[in-house]
Formats: C-alpha cells, structure tokens, sequence
C-alpha cells in the first residue's frame, strides 16, 4: 500500500461539468500528445502514468509492439526487474511526448509512477517529460539517430537517451 501523496500536489480547481484536465491529440512533435485543458499548477501531480506491470523478460518478449517502429513502445522502466506496458490496460499518460526542457517530471511512490507538473501549465499546452532512456549497449552515433529527439528545445540533446550512470 502506497503513501497518500502530499497536500501540495491537489489538483487544481475542479474543472466544470464534462470538461476533461487532459485532452489526447495530435502532436507536433510525435504522433499523439497529451494537453492541459485546465490551468495545471507547478508541483501538481496531473496523472498516473498506468499500464500491465510484468517482468523485463517479459517485455522483451513483446517487443517490438510495431516491427515497423521497433524502438517505439510505451514500456516505462520502474526497476530492474519491473516495466510498465502502457499498452496493456494503460491510460492517456502513454500519449506524453519526450523533451529536453520538459514541463512535468516523474516520481515514484512504491512503483507507482504519477507525472508531476514542474511549472504552471496553461490550457492548451502539450505535457512533456524527459525519458532519459538508459540502453546497455554503447552510444553509437546510429544509436542516438535510432532514438533522435524531435522537441526542438534551444538544449535540446538531440537524443531521447539519458547519460550512462
């Protein structure tokens, strides 16, 4: 059982009847991207980031999910021996895109990961975070174009690949 979260992430204000906090659509940086539809405050936690738990082995076994995309899933590392499927019973925190100077972060409360808003984020606007993507094998300059980056940020790394630890 997970801790409650801390008073500082509330919500902001209850968005009127039907109206949605998030809104999946097309992206101009990739494919889908996910959107404030209400104004979100800095420090929010906005989503959790949801999808079938399994072991590593197990999602290498699925991969790739699109042969014809092989480095595109919606895995989300939670430890050495956990991943998140995002695209097994996952919600729209799949649909969030990478970038290099990134709106919102990640945490992890007991393997639960929730996308937290690193500044004040204003209807319309898209939902980034950085992947940081760690890869075993050596970063090749092939390596770094397989997973290139296409945010477009003033230091933008050009990769979605994070330093080696």
């Amino acid at each position: 059982m997970s801790a409650p979260l801390p008073d500082s992430t509330a919500p902001s204000p209850t968005p009127s009847p039907g109206q949605r906090r998030l809104q999946v659509r097309r992206s101009g940086v990739h494919g889908k991207g996910v959107y404030a539809q209400v104004p979100l405050r800095a420090g929010e936690i906005i989503i959790e980031y949801k999808g079938e738990v399994i072991p590593w082995d197990e999602a290498l076994r699925r991969h790739p999910h699109d042969p014809s995309d092989p480095n595109h899933t919606f895995y989300f590392h939670i430890d050495d021996t956990h991943v998140i499927d995002g695209g097994v019973r996952g919600n729209s925190a799949r649909w969030i895109n990478h970038a290099c100077a990134p709106n919102c972060e990640t945490e992890d409360d007991n393997g639960r990961i929730f996308i937290k808003a690193l500044r004040d984020i204003a209807p319309g606007e898209e939902l980034f975070f950085d992947y940081r993507l760690v890869i075993d094998e050596r970063y090749t300059a092939k390596l770094k174009k397989a997973y290139a980056c296409r945010c477009g940020a003033a230091d933008c790394r050009g990769t979605m690949l994070g330093p080696k630890r």
